[in-house]
C-alpha cells in the first residue's frame, strides 16, 4: 500500500484530506483541532494526520509547493488510499484591492500558465473547477461563520516571482497560488472531489504581507470553513 512518497498503510486516511502546503501546518492543525491524532506519514518530512473532528474522522496531510508536488501526493491518496475528498488549504496572494490579508477566497476556477494539462492529451484549453458540492458546503460554512470570503478564479502560477498576474487580474481573477489547478484536474481525472479555500497572506496590489509565523498558525478561519466539509 505505501508508495515512494507515502507510508501508509490501507485506511490510514479518511475519506476527506486537508491539504495545507505546509506540512507543519498539517501538525499544527492536527495538534489544535483534531482529536485521537495518529501520525500516518513522515516521508520526506511531509506530516500527514488522521484523527477525528466532533467525532468525524479527517486526515490533515501537506502537499508541498506546485502544482508537480500536489499532483503526486493528490494522485496517490486518490487511487491508492481510498480517500474521496482533498480539500486544499492554502495561502494566495491578492490581486484584487477589495481583497484584504486574511480575507477567505473560495476558488471556484483555476487559470494557469503552467502546461501540467498536456498530460491528458485533450484537443483544447481545459477549465479546472472544483466538486460543487463540496464548495456549496464551504460558502454555506463561510455564511454561517459570517467570515469575510469571495468566491472566483484564482491563478495557479508555476512562478512564485514575476509579474504575469496583471493581465489575469484584467479578467476579474482574484488571487494567485500555486496549487489549484493541478488538485482540479487530478480530481476530474480520476472523478473525485476537489476544492481550495485560501486565506489571503499578501497583497500584490497593496504590498501588504502576513508573517511565516502567522501562515502557519493564524488561518484559523479557513481552517473552520474546510472542518465543515468533512465527508464521513
Amino acid at each position: 500500500m505505501s508508495t515512494p512518497h507515502n507510508e501508509a498503510r490501507e485506511n490510514d486516511f479518511a475519506k476527506t484530506v486537508l491539504m495545507p502546503g505546509d506540512p507543519l501546518r498539517a501538525k499544527f492543525i492536527a495538534e489544535h483541532y483534531l482529536e485521537d491524532v495518529k501520525q500516518v506519514n513522515g516521508v520526506r518530512n511531509m506530516l500527514a494526520y488522521t484523527g477525528t473532528y466532533h467525532g468525524k474522522r479527517v486526515s490533515v496531510m501537506g502537499s508541498g509547493m506546485g502544482i508537480p508536488s500536489i499532483g503526486i501526493y493528490s494522485y496517490e491518496l486518490f487511487t491508492r488510499y481510498g480517500v474521496e475528498r482533498i480539500i486544499r488549504i492554502g495561502s494566495a496572494g491578492s490581486i484584487q484591492k477589495d481583497l484584504k490579508l486574511f480575507d477567505i477566497v473560495i476558488a471556484s476556477g483555476a487559470s494557469t500558465n503552467s502546461n501540467w494539462a498536456a498530460q491528458y492529451h485533450l484537443p483544447g484549453t481545459f477549465s479546472a473547477i472544483p466538486s460543487y458540492p463540496v464548495m456549496k458546503e464551504a460558502i454555506d460554512a463561510a455564511e454561517k461563520f459570517n467570515y469575510r470570503y469571495q468566491v472566483g478564479q484564482v491563478l495557479s502560477a508555476d512562478n512564485f516571482y514575476g509579474e504575469e498576474w496583471e493581465p489575469f487580474a484584467g479578467m476579474g481573477v482574484l488571487a494567485c497560488e500555486m496549487e489549484a489547478y493541478g488538485l482540479y484536474c487530478v480530481a476530474a481525472q480520476l472523478h473525485k472531489e476537489a476544492l481550495a479555500i485560501l486565506t489571503i497572506s499578501d497583497s500584490l496590489v497593496e504590498h501588504e504581507d502576513t508573517t511565516a509565523k502567522e501562515r502557519e498558525q493564524s488561518f484559523t478561519n479557513m481552517m473552520d470553513v474546510a472542518l465543515e466539509c468533512i465527508k464521513e
